[in-house]
């Protein structure tokens, strides 16, 4: 005899009672990730680095930069003074005297202190510095330097900062045309903006992949921090990056006295004069309008310590030489810099293009993953700039 079995297909109601409880939970993860979402960005907003503004209302036109002229030859030594003949009935009563010892060649030659100063000063003067009377001594130089970056920072806005010979240049903007290859070609845009009020400065660079309107990767880079004898001194980095389909990601440095605090946190020892990525290229720019007698020499060099967020290490430029480059502006002559970096793929290379004639900013710079990847930005218009002794405003970060 068989026993009847129960129904045992699913109850409608319990189907759907279920199927509730799960869009319930699921529902309530998506809003807790949503709220954790919004305030953490809603934290790193708060702690992005303000940045500062400026209106740039002029142009920038090229000048001829004076020529750096070439080491004034040695002067021939003078003759020995003649010693006076002394009459024969002196010379017979009189006791013979010691003849007069002549000036020493070397003596004779070397004009005064004053004047030789004054003569190097002269002929250092870069096409962005202006001129300006040469101190007694080198430690009167220094004092003097310092003294003059002191008073421009207690002003804090004014006529432009004068350190020494060079002369700072007033908020500056410089546009790019991007192109390069990255796993397929790239097009876009970026700029680098100079900003400054009284000693403080902004370093600001912008890269956009893509339309304008619509990029499909966005980096942008701020370098915070003071103008002085020695040139910029960072005190604070930071870059963040932004893709269509990825999360925003945004690295900071720190930079104290003795100590560089790196993106992921840790404190290292702080190398002299060193800088990051974006204040670089304003930092080469000094180097070569305050001394281009000793840094513009096919195959010479300068040392230039680099922070990046994860590291810090002494980048070494090779002075390549002058290069013609064809751009929307037309022909500009060009003082190409690279790193030397042997040896280490996992760094990005970055070559910079100076000229001469536009106050010694980058007019090319090109950035280097390794042999096949690589974005080339170009200028593709004539810098803008703000007027003198106007201090920009400020604005939260991107």
């Amino acid at each position: 005899m068989s026993v009847p079995v129960g129904d045992r297909s699913p109850q409608p109601g319990r189907g759907r009672w279920l199927l509730l409880l799960t869009l319930l939970v699921v529902g309530a993860h998506l809003l807790l990730t949503h709220w954790a979402g919004s305030a953490l960005r809603g934290m790193g907003e708060a702690q992005a680095l303000e940045r500062m503004e400026a209106a740039f209302i002029t142009e920038l036109r090229p000048t001829a930069p004076p020529a750096v002229p070439a080491a004034a030859a040695p002067a021939a030594p003078p003759k020995p003074a003649a010693v006076p003949a002394r009459p024969a009935s002196a010379a017979s009563a009189a006791e013979p005297t010691p003849a007069v010892e002549p000036v020493p060649p070397e003596a004779a030659s070397v004009p005064p202190l004053a004047d030789t100063q004054a003569a190097d000063a002269g002929a250092s003067a870069p096409g962005l510095a202006s001129s300006a009377s040469a101190p007694a001594s080198a430690p009167e130089a220094a004092a003097t330097a310092v003294a003059a970056a002191s008073a421009a920072s207690a002003v804090g806005g004014g006529d432009l900062l004068e350190i020494a010979s060079f002369r700072w240049p007033p908020s500056t903007r410089l546009s790019y045309t991007l192109t390069g290859w990255v796993r397929g070609e790239v097009h876009g845009s970026a700029q680098v903006g100079w900003l400054r009020e009284g000693a403080r400065y902004q370093v600001q660079l912008d890269v956009l992949v893509g339309p304008r309107v619509a990029p499909l990767v966005q980096r942008h880079m701020t370098s915070d921090g003071d103008i002085t004898a020695a040139g910029l001194v960072p005190r604070q980095y930071e870059e963040s990056t932004e893709t269509v389909f990825g999360r925003p990601r945004r690295n900071r440095m720190n930079f104290g006295p003795e100590q560089l605090q790196l993106a992921n946190g840790n404190w290292v020892a702080k190398l002299p004069g060193v800088q990051d990525t974006a204040s670089q290229f304003v930092q080469l720019s000094w180097l070569l309008s305050s001394q281009p007698q000793r840094l513009l020499v096919a195959g010479g060099s300068v040392e230039l310590p680099l922070a990046l967020p994860r590291r810090q290490d002494p980048w070494v430029y090779e002075v390549v030489g002058m290069e013609t480059l064809d751009t929307e502006l037309g022909a500009i002559d060009t003082w190409h810099l690279r790193p030397r970096r042997e040896g280490d793929p996992s760094t990005l290379s970055v070559e910079a293009w100076f000229a001469p004639s536009l106050q010694y900013l980058p007019v090319r710079i090109v950035i280097r993953q390794d042999e096949d990847n690589f974005v080339d930005l170009l200028i593709e218009k004539l810098p803008q700039q703000a007027l003198a002794g106007v201090g920009p405003a400020s604005s939260p970060a991107r």
